[in-house]
């Protein structure tokens, strides 16, 4: 983090930085996440596996960018307290973008691609203290349309490292 005691020479948007007060190392790890999915239609918690990727590159603030590239899958942020909430969630999708529709897309998947432009195929989520900043209750979902099916989910984390020294002087 760079505090504004940190910066000199303002002048239209350029700023040098002070090094004696701020160390900063930008860190860029680009991973990918295998889910295998087992019905139709189904969220998958992978806030679990995705957690364990960011604590292992050591960033200490950032930033986690998760993108799945398919068309019939998506992404999202949701509670994952309650199992029935995801079961709700599909539910009312289903009901809402029903498989048996009169599309014109005639492979049968036409109500996976709509569900996937609802949903969304990517996320950011911010990083402080080495962790995800998820609200208490929020858990990350990946979203099978068009299952069962072996999945990627492509993670990108970009944060620093290190703190400013007068915060490793606390």
């Amino acid at each position: 983090m760079i505090s504004k005691t940190g910066l000199t020479g303002k002048k239209k948007n350029r700023f040098s930085i002070d090094t004696s007060t701020v160390t900063v190392i930008i860190f860029s790890r680009m991973e990918s996440l295998t889910i295998n999915t087992r019905k139709r239609t189904e969220l998958i918690d992978i806030t679990a596996q995705i957690s364990r990727l960011v604590e292992k590159t050591g960033i200490h603030s950032g930033i986690c960018i998760l993108y799945v590239p398919h068309t019939t899958a998506g992404i999202t942020i949701n509670e994952s307290y309650d199992p029935d909430v995801a079961e709700d969630i599909t539910a009312l999708l289903n009901r809402l973008i029903p498989r048996d529709l009169s599309y014109r897309h005639t492979e049968g998947n036409a109500d996976a691609h709509i569900k996937s432009v609802l949903i969304g195929t990517s996320l950011v989520i911010p990083i402080e203290d080495h962790r995800l900043a998820l609200g208490r209750w929020q858990g990350i979902f990946f979203c099978e349309f068009d299952g069962p099916r072996t999945r990627e989910c492509r993670v990108k984390i970009i944060g620093d490292r290190n703190k400013s020294k007068s915060q490793e002087e606390k």
